[in-house]
């Protein structure tokens, strides 16, 4: 027993030390982010300058609203079409819950699995690999002849570009465990169930917040992109009929909802990890 002990030892060594060459890679660093008052402070104000600086720019140059709009014509195409656009935002939310939903439950399920079984890793692998590859855009034409133009090709495309996203983040959270908490489980007589829940889970909560939130924004794009490929309402939708309006203060507008949208889920998430993943900082 001390002999594996020592061993485990040994191996959690070996994986610190190969984590710190690694670490220029380590995502989870996106949930350890944080902010003085100065700082945000200084955000804010660098952000009412740039836009002060577009706005003289563009009035000075005289730049006509169709090729460049002035923020401030942004700003009043935003609060104009807000009522207009608030349907459109409901459908993009909704899509996006959903095929979140389904994506990630399923992401964090394979990678449970193939932390488990490793021979399912095998045979899951090459499809995750060409998943993550490949554009979820090019199968959205694709799903629209076998489902029609309604939600579901778009929510099947956010469960598709979320599910992978989540997968690969959650599973080197579960491999990432200290070798030594499991071996000090085994001693104890825990089993494969209690170790996973009581060990790997917990640990792994850092790397799985953040691959909630990047598959969060990567099934926001593809929201966004579906219904620009084919869909009748959404956000997506606005921006192609707004565009081929050359009503650019109105696309803008519709851009900064999408941006918006993407700030809050990274907050969201920013909150989500300080919550519940910070306590092994």
């Amino acid at each position: 027993m001390a002999e594996e002990l020592r061993a485990a030892g040994r191996s959690t060594t070996q994986e610190r030390a190969s984590l710190q060459e690694e670490r220029f890679i380590d995502w989870s660093a996106l949930t350890s982010i944080s902010f003085a008052g100065t700082q945000m402070v200084i955000i804010v104000g660098l952000a009412v300058v740039i836009i002060a600086a577009i706005e003289l720019l563009v009035r000075a140059f005289q730049i006509p609203s169709y090729v460049f709009p002035k923020p401030s014509e942004i700003g009043a195409a935003l609060v104009t079409n807000f009522p207009t656009l608030a349907p459109h935002l409901l459908v993009t939310l909704r899509e996006l819950v959903i095929g979140y939903l389904i994506g990630a439950s399923i992401g964090i399920v394979l990678a449970a699995i193939i932390t488990q079984f490793p021979f399912v890793e095998k045979i899951v692998t090459p499809y995750i690999l060409i998943l993550v590859t490949t554009p979820m855009m090019a199968l959205v034409p694709l799903l629209i002849l076998r489902f029609g133009f309604g939600q579901t090709p778009r929510v099947i495309a956010v469960a598709l570009a979320v599910g992978p996203m989540v997968m690969i983040n959650s599973a080197t959270g579960f491999r990432r465990t200290d070798a030594a908490k499991l071996a000090l489980a085994r001693v104890y007589g825990a089993s494969t169930l209690q170790i996973f829940t009581k060990v790997r889970f917990p640990l792994a909560l850092p790397m799985i917040v953040v691959g909630l939130m990047v598959g969060g924004i990567f099934g926001l794009l593809t929201a966004v992109g579906a219904e620009m490929v084919g869909g009748g309402t959404g956000l997506g939708n606005r921006l192609v009929y707004y565009s081929s309006l050359a009503r650019t203060a109105s696309f803008f507008a519709v851009i900064i909802i999408i941006a918006a949208i993407g700030i809050a889920l990274y907050v969201l998430f920013y909150f989500v990890g300080k919550k519940w993943a910070s306590w092994q900082d």
